[in-house]
């Protein structure tokens, strides 16, 4: 019992990754159907399986039955296109904003939407441990206003924007 409750602590604290965190909060609501189409990635917490994603990093979304369809593509340092094709299901269908994204059946990576521009201009996108984190825009490059704006909405939420890297858009897929 003694091994399991430090077992227990230790998984909280490295949940935590040493700071203390509030919940994360989602945007009110998300109108899927305005959701869906492509978005480009403006801004990314560096992750494993991006970590060859260098430029023109683009998610599309589309119904596909009761499922959202995901396919992501990025260039690669030696020209080459990455897709990777997935499935997202709603978890919130009161909200809209809480979803479960799958590349790897049957493992889902939380995707919510903790900011969200009134006209779908852009997006934020997290997962309430703070590992994974996102700006999205529909056009490749955002005003520098508004990307301030989305820092203080990111630093709102416990993320830090100075972690954030920016892979360059040059072209889509």
């Amino acid at each position: 019992m003694k091994l399991l409750r430090s077992f227990a602590a230790l998984a909280i604290a490295l949940s935590t990754s040493g700071r203390a965190q509030t919940p994360l909060r989602t945007v009110d609501r998300v109108d899927l159907q305005r959701y869906l189409g492509r978005w480009y990635e403006i801004a990314r917490i560096p992750n494993r399986f991006e970590k060859k994603c260098v430029r023109d990093v683009t998610a599309e979304y589309a119904m596909s039955g009761t499922e959202i369809s995901v396919r992501n593509a990025c260039t690669q340092a030696d020209g080459s296109i990455k897709i990777a094709k997935g499935k997202a299901k709603v978890v919130d269908r009161t909200t809209g904003a809480k979803l479960k994204v799958t590349f790897f059946w049957p493992f889902y990576g939380d995707y919510w939407v903790i900011g969200l521009d009134p006209q779908y201009r852009w997006a934020i996108v997290g997962e309430p441990s703070r590992k994974y984190g996102w700006i999205l825009s529909r056009t490749p490059a955002l005003p520098a206003d508004t990307l301030r704006t989305i820092h203080r909405q990111l630093e709102a939420s416990g993320y830090r924007p100075s972690d954030l890297i920016y892979p360059p858009q040059t072209a889509s897929h």
